[in-house]
């Protein structure tokens, strides 16, 4: 089998892995607040990268300096804001519609390298944008035309996302890619210890019959190693085979596969206007992420048939 192809399948795995969380978080941050749930997560995902990195990327140490932690922190603070905004958000919609606004990162991206990056963004991203936005509209208003508190806090959620995506793309090149994420998880893990310790009730930690709880232990199995450190690594192994934009096009994926575990998991339900801004929302990171050359002569075999 061809190096790409077990590169999208893996790739696709590792979507499959974080739209699938969706529900497998809303079950353990009801016995744990959110912020103390992705304290202990990124803690024990941090301690597990650090391990490997000790183990088998010694080397990489070398390159520890004031920039590359600063680089990493920055990260990791854009990054604390999108788990620790959608994991709030989960406390008040489904993990079907938190799952598919956090996927409108993917055509957020062009508009902030915009204007961070100075990246002028193709024609198909703005209509992706254009198209993804009346989606995200059909899917948070429905047939109630009201806005969830937690539609708008997952919504943020996307904004951090893209932003973390940004940043990685521009510090990502100049340090080692397992010590920047060792730093940027760590990170995570003490803004959400610092912010657990201000605003939350902490101390359950320590309650032996909340902590061993079934659902607790398992989402934090699961999200710690397979979700974040397990799942990082598979991408920087194989998306080094494949393109940029198959990259964006298979992550598109975690949305659907987060309105899939709802319904199957949690029996959650879908309106027809919802389903419709699902749709929506997901035409419109494809249209983002489409190569120009390819839009482009759909057009022009649309225009011969015209005139045929």
């Amino acid at each position: 089998m061809k190096k790409n192809i077990i590169a999208d399948l893996c790739l696709l795995f590792v979507a499959f892995i974080w739209g699938s969380t969706f529900v497998i978080v809303q079950n353990a941050i009801s016995f744990l607040e959110p912020l103390t749930f992705n304290a202990l997560r990124f803690f024990l995902a941090g301690c597990f990268l650090l391990a490997w990195l000790l183990l088998f990327y010694r080397t990489q140490f070398r390159a520890i300096n004031k920039k590359q932690l600063l680089s990493g922190a920055i990260m990791g603070l854009w990054l604390f804001g999108g788990y620790a905004l959608q994991t709030f958000g989960l406390l008040y919609t489904t993990s079907s519609k938190a799952g598919f606004i956090t996927g409108l990162s993917v055509v957020l991206v062009p508009l902030f390298a915009m204007f961070i990056l100075k990246q002028k963004p193709k024609p198909n991203a703005i209509l992706g944008v254009i198209v993804a936005t009346v989606g995200l509209y059909f899917l948070t208003i429905g047939d109630s035309f009201g806005v969830n508190q937690g539609d708008l806090l997952v919504f943020f959620c996307a904004i951090s996302f893209a932003l973390h995506i940004i940043v990685t793309g521009k510090y990502s090149s100049f340090y080692p890619t397992l010590l920047l994420t060792v730093t940027q998880i760590f990170t995570v893990a003490l803004l959400c210890t610092v912010s657990a310790i201000l605003f939350e009730d902490w101390q359950v930690i320590f309650d032996r019959q909340t902590i061993l709880q079934g659902e607790v232990v398992f989402a934090l199995v699961i999200t710690s190693l397979l979700a974040t450190a397990i799942a990082f690594f598979i991408q920087t192994k194989f998306q080094k085979f494949t393109t940029p934009t198959r990259v964006a096009l298979i992550f598109a994926m975690e949305p659907v596969f987060a309105a899939l575990t709802g319904i199957l998991a949690a029996n959650e339900a879908l309106t027809i206007i919802a389903i419709l801004g699902c749709l929506f929302i997901f035409i419109g990171m494809l249209l983002a992420e489409l190569p120009q050359k390819f839009l482009l002569k759909r057009k022009k075999n649309f225009e011969e048939k015209i005139e045929l």
